[in-house]
C-alpha cells in the first residue's frame, strides 16, 4: 500500500437500528476503519457527493421489497460520485469520476465482483456537472425519464399532473412532459417552489398544497380545488411522488385511458401505521385507466440514450437541474430529515469532499 492511502481513515454511517417513524440520529452508528488498497481488479473511489433520495426510508425497513434491505450494522446504502484513487481494474484509470452507489461514507472499495451490482462507471463531465450527474442525469433523472416515457406514454396535447414537482424526480418530468408538447401542471409544497417550477422550469400551472386554507378546510381541499381549477377538462396521466389523499385527490380527476405512474409515497414512509391505500381507486375502473409502479433499476441497460438525451436539453437550455446542496458527512441524520420535512428545495445532495 502506498504511504498516502495508509495514512487515510474512511469515517462511516452505519444503521443501528430500524427506525420507527423518521429515521433519527439514534439510528446511526458513526464508524471508523482504516482505508485499504483494492485487490486486483478492484478500485477505490474517494467520495465526493451523495444522492439523498426518499426510497433510502425504505430501505432501512425488514422485509420484502425490490432491493433488499440495509442490514443492521451495515454503511447506509447511498448513491452517489466519487474520484478513483487507486485502481487495479484496466477499465478505471486514477483521476476518473465515476458514479455508483458507495454507501454514506468517504472511501469505498469496490471488488471487481461487485462493480456491475454497484453501478460503477465512469461519467462525462462535459455532458453535466457532478451534480446533474446525481440530478437529470442521475437515478432520479432515470427514474423520471423512463418512468415518463414507458409508463407514462406522453402524447402531445395531453395534460400531465405530477406531485413532489420541485423535488428531484418531479422536476425532470414535467420539463421533459413540456418538451414531448403536453401541458403540466405540477403540485409542491409552498408558493416559492411553485413560483419556480412555472418560470423557471416552464410548467403551465403549480398547485401549493401548503397554501393558506379559510377556516375549516381540510389537509388536502388546495389540491382538490386546484384540480377542479387547472385541469377542467381532465388528467391524462398523473406522476405519483407522494401517494395517500394526494393520489386519491386526483383520481377523481382522471380521463378515460389515464395512466398513473406510481413512483414514491412520500407521505407515507414515516407512517407509524399500515400505509393508506387509494380509496378512489374505482375511478380506475370507471375510466379504463392503468395504475402502474415504476422501479428505475429495471431500465439500468437503457440509461445511457436517456442520459444522452437529457445532456442535450440541458445543453441547449430546454432542460435545468436544480440541487439543494449540503455540506458535511456528519450532517447526514437531520439532512435526510430534510426529504420527510418538505425542506429541500431541488435535488437534496450530501456534499462529502471537494474534488
Amino acid at each position: 500500500m502506498t504511504t498516502a492511502l495508509a495514512s487515510l481513515t474512511n469515517h462511516q454511517i452505519r444503521l443501528a437500528s430500524r427506525p420507527v417513524g423518521m429515521a433519527t440520529r439514534e439510528n446511526w452508528e458513526f464508524t471508523a476503519e482504516p482505508v485499504t488498497e483494492p485487490e486486483a481488479g478492484g478500485v477505490l473511489v474517494k467520495t465526493l457527493a451523495l444522492s439523498l433520495d426518499p426510497a433510502m426510508r425504505g430501505w432501512m425497513n425488514e422485509g420484502k421489497s425490490y432491493i433488499a434491505p440495509v442490514g443492521l450494522g451495515e454503511v447506509m446504502r447511498a448513491g452517489g460520485i466519487g474520484v478513483v484513487i487507486a485502481s487495479k481494474n484496466p477499465a478505471f484509470a486514477v483521476g476518473d469520476t465515476v458514479s455508483g452507489t458507495p454507501g454514506v461514507q468517504e472511501y469505498s472499495l469496490v471488488r471487481e465482483a461487485e462493480i456491475k451490482r454497484t453501478g460503477l462507471a465512469r461519467i462525462d463531465l462535459t455532458m453535466g456537472t457532478p451534480t446533474q450527474w446525481l440530478n437529470v442525469l442521475g437515478m432520479p433523472g432515470m427514474t423520471g425519464y423512463f418512468g415518463l416515457m414507458d409508463v407514462g406514454q406522453p402524447k402531445a396535447g395531453e395534460t400531465v399532473v405530477v406531485s413532489g414537482a420541485a423535488g428531484a424526480v418531479g422536476q425532470t418530468v414535467g420539463q421533459m412532459a413540456k418538451i414531448k408538447g403536453c401541458r403540466v401542471v405540477g403540485i409542491a409544497g409552498g408558493a416559492a417552489k411553485c413560483e419556480w417550477v412555472v418560470k423557471e422550469l416552464g410548467f403551465d400551472a403549480c398547485i401549493d398544497y401548503k397554501a393558506p386554507a379559510p377556516e375549516g378546510a381540510k389537509r388536502w381541499d388546495a389540491v382538490r380545488d386546484g384540480l377542479k381549477r387547472l385541469v377542467p377538462e381532465g388528467v391524462d396521466i398523473y406522476f405519483d411522488n407522494v401517494g395517500g389523499e394526494m393520489l386519491d385527490a386526483v383520481l377523481a380527476r382522471i380521463n378515460r385511458k389515464a395512466r398513473i405512474v406510481i413512483c414514491g409515497a412520500i407521505s407515507q414512509y414515516n407512517n407509524m401505521t399500515a400505509v393508506k391505500g387509494p380509496a378512489n381507486y374505482m375511478s380506475l375502473l370507471v375510466n379504463r385507466a392503468r395504475m402502474e409502479g415504476i422501479v428505475v433499476f429495471d431500465y439500468t441497460e437503457r440509461f445511457p440514450i436517456a442520459i444522452q438525451e437529457m445532456a442535450g436539453y440541458l445543453k441547449d437550455g430546454r432542460m435545468k437541474s436544480k440541487e439543494d446542496v449540503v455540506v458535511g458527512l456528519q450532517t447526514f441524520p437531520e439532512t435526510l430529515q430534510k426529504l420527510f420535512n418538505g425542506e429541500n428545495f431541488g435535488k437534496l445532495v450530501l456534499e462529502v469532499a471537494k474534488a
